[in-house]
């Protein structure tokens, strides 16, 4: 079905639907009179409760039922962010780091806290490690680091058949492309299905060591030794391999960050707390995933960073542990308040397109830069307001988690006016054309309070709407927003009087809807 279907746009019935209107609002005239002691007793109907107030650390009010967000402009388009929110220290202001005690510190010997995204595996989301990108994440995002991925194990992995040229250049790049972009970036050797980083400890030894050769001068690399060491993988296992890794990297950068993962997952930052490295500059890791891990593993890291144990979340999702799954965002602000009580770093996985919850970007998006708010998945859209990213609008944020109404064909919804009109609204078809949907909407009112000479109505959608095709009405969009005023010949309304036949039809992508503002 094409755009130009719907019928009501031509002369004969555009005068047929006008005529309609003028003997219809006669008779509701007449009837408005002995309705207006009625109208009056009843009021103005109240409209839907207003999206709760944004929570400071994310987005706790969010409807749990939303579908990937939708937005406005470009994510890098100033002109369309609100108050810009100043960006975090960075390697240009806080310079090389080191650890005193259980805190992260700056050049000026001053606390600091990190906060960004990581890649998923390199062998298959490398397009992600890209020059753009990361300034992005820098200047639009508000992050102040990037953790690069690197797997030694699993399909393509490092130490299991994969392109290592391929790889490490990959590394390499990204490196430089953080650098230039002025954050700080985490090299992670991403121990996972190998469990006991011994496994692949030969290949950790020459790869980082390289590494840290080659950026012996860099005041903004970070070195993460073993992602989660789990299975049988006990403590001392990770101790005895720590200390045959950190003096590899630490001979080329005497002074860097290191970070060893922690047993079960990288969970049990107890037993590190129990016997700790005997290096100067090291942190634990400790990762969750806010839908299975909540408060005991919350508890665990307060105790352990409050009894002097310097900790580092290199990995966090707001979903389940299997990267999947359902999202809890309650948990998820939770756990942002405790770490930012604790000035403890935190890094969310994952900057990919893959279908999963973890997965920042929308598996719709096909882009490997310049995000919009519509590019972005559940858990991306929390992020960026997370961080308080400047470089997305914030309404168009807003609208993009604000609770939707239901787009399905035959869908009926209240929609208000700023007057005295109640709408609804009923989607009566949509179709799909050209890779996008469209979407046709049938308007009535009634007037439940004094007389109107005009009329207009705002109808708010989750992500940018684009009007092609309206009909007795005048119809503009812009960003989210869809505004409609009356023509020459529909504006009064009378006491008690209504109004039929007015629509429009949009297009944008399947999951559009109309949200609750």
């Amino acid at each position: 079905m094409g755009a130009g279907k719907h019928g009501g746009l031509s002369g004969s019935n555009k005068s047929s639907r006008l005529i309609a209107a003028v003997v219809a609002l006669v008779v509701l005239v007449a009837a408005g009179v002995a309705l207006a002691v009625t109208a009056d007793s009843l009021g103005t109907p109240q409209g839907s409760d207003a999206l709760v107030e944004q929570a400071p650390t994310g987005l706790a009010e969010i409807d749990r039922s939303s579908q990937g967000g939708q937005d406005t402009a470009p994510a890098s388009d100033a002109a369309n962010a609100q108050e810009e929110e100043p960006l975090p220290p960075s390697p240009s202001t806080a310079g090389a780091l080191h650890v005193e005690g259980a805190q992260l510190m700056d050049q000026n010997n001053q606390p600091i806290q990190l906060r960004g995204v990581s890649t998923h595996g390199l062998a298959w989301f490398p397009q992600f490690v890209n020059k753009e990108l990361f300034q992005e994440l820098r200047t639009d995002w508000g992050a102040n680091v990037v953790r690069l991925a690197l797997y030694p194990a699993d399909e393509g992995g490092y130490a299991t058949g994969g392109d290592r040229a391929k790889l490490e250049e990959t590394l390499i790049k990204g490196i430089e492309y953080a650098t230039a972009a002025d954050l700080y970036v985490v090299v992670d050797w991403h121990t996972l299905s190998d469990k006991n980083p011994w496994w692949n400890a030969e290949d950790a030894k020459a790869l980082l060591g390289r590494v840290a050769e080659r950026f012996a001068d860099n005041n903004n690399v970070l070195y993460e030794i073993c992602n989660e060491p789990n299975g049988e993988t006990t403590w001392s296992n990770v101790k005895t391999y720590a200390n045959e890794i950190i003096p590899v990297i630490r001979a080329a950068a005497p002074n860097a960050v290191i970070i060893t993962g922690t047993p079960n997952w990288s969970q049990d930052v107890a037993a590190a707390a129990a016997d700790p490295l005997e290096f100067d500059n090291v942190m634990y890791s400790l990762h969750f995933y806010a839908a299975t891990h909540q408060k005991d593993l919350r508890d665990a890291l307060k105790k352990a960073v409050q009894g002097g144990l310097p900790v580092f979340v290199t990995e966090f999702g707001i979903c389940e542990a299997s990267g999947d799954g359902k999202i809890d965002y309650d948990s998820a602000d939770a756990w942002v308040e405790l770490m930012d009580d604790l000035d403890v770093s935190y890094i969310c996985w994952n900057l990919s397109n893959k279908k999963e919850s973890a997965a920042l970007i929308s598996s719709s998006s096909k882009k490997t830069s310049g995000f919009t708010v519509e590019d972005l998945s559940k858990e991306g859209l929390w992020l960026v307001q997370t961080l308080h990213a400047p470089g997305f609008d914030e309404e168009a944020l807003r609208l993009a988690t604000a609770p939707r109404k239901d787009n399905k064909a035959g869908s009926a919804m209240m929609v208000f006016s700023e007057g005295t009109l109640q709408w609804t609204a009923t989607v009566s078809e949509r179709w799909e054309e050209d890779g996008e949907t469209f979407f046709l909407y049938d308007l009535t009112a009634d007037n439940y309070s004094a007389a109107l000479e005009e009329w207009t109505v705002r109808i708010p959608f989750s992500g940018p709407v684009t009007v092609t095709d309206n009909w007795n009405c005048e119809a503009s969009a812009k960003g989210n927003v869809l505004t409609l005023t009356n023509t020459d010949y529909n504006g009064a309304v009378a006491t008690g009087g209504s109004i039929a036949d007015v629509g429009f039809i949009v297009k944008g992508s399947s999951s559009l809807a109309v949200v609750e503002d």
